[in-house]
């Protein structure tokens, strides 16, 4: 199987390493169940959907995953995105993935409450930044299902994890074990069926 990542730091694994990530510990997990899993991450930290759009789609041609992940967002909300383009451009990305990839099982995931992180004061009024996250995620879950992808709503977990302090030591991403929960919360509806 092969398995396309597409994201920003929350699917590199910021925080942690690229081998601790979701994406990452997902693949080990099907791996010891003897399910073959090929991985692409080519998320990178600090992407907007714009950068995704440019730098990762282009692998969906060459690659021909069978899987794939989306979650993207949060430097979107830093970089001042308005909920419009938001939407415009994740709509544009579940488009080009339904065209270049018909076949492949399609994920969108939401993004962490990362307002509840030390570092995450630093980008506003945490109250503020948390229902700003909220509406990307709402869009998120509209524009995936708008295009057929499943939308995995594992947003209760990984607010309750950055809650109890499951963050980086960076201060602004969640630990690696919080990655992990993410990987076995979503390991039984992404995994590949033999």
């Amino acid at each position: 199987m092969r398995y396309l990542a597409l994201g920003d730091s929350f699917t590199i694994g910021t925080g942690t390493t690229p081998d601790r990530s979701f994406p990452a510990v997902l693949a080990d997990r099907w791996s010891r169940r003897g399910i073959e899993c090929d991985l692409r991450n080519p998320a990178v930290n600090g992407y907007t959907t714009e950068e995704l759009i440019r730098e990762e789609l282009p692998l969906l041609a060459s690659y021909r995953p069978d899987l794939i992940t989306l979650l993207v967002g949060a430097n979107d909300i830093v970089a001042g995105s308005s909920e419009d383009r938001y939407r415009e451009r994740l709509r544009g990305i579940h488009e080009r993935v339904a065209a270049d990839a018909p076949s492949a099982r399609r994920f969108a995931l939401p993004q962490p409450d990362w307002s509840l992180t030390p570092g995450g004061a630093l980008f506003g009024d945490p109250a503020r930044t948390a229902r700003t996250i909220e509406r990307f995620n709402a869009i998120a879950r509209e524009e995936a299902e708008r295009a057929g992808a499943r939308f995995v709503d594992i947003f209760p977990l990984m607010r309750d994890q950055l809650r109890r302090g499951m963050t980086a030591p960076d201060g602004l991403h969640p630990s690696a074990e919080a990655y992990a929960g993410w990987a076995a919360a979503l390991d039984e509806t992404l995994a590949p069926t033999r």
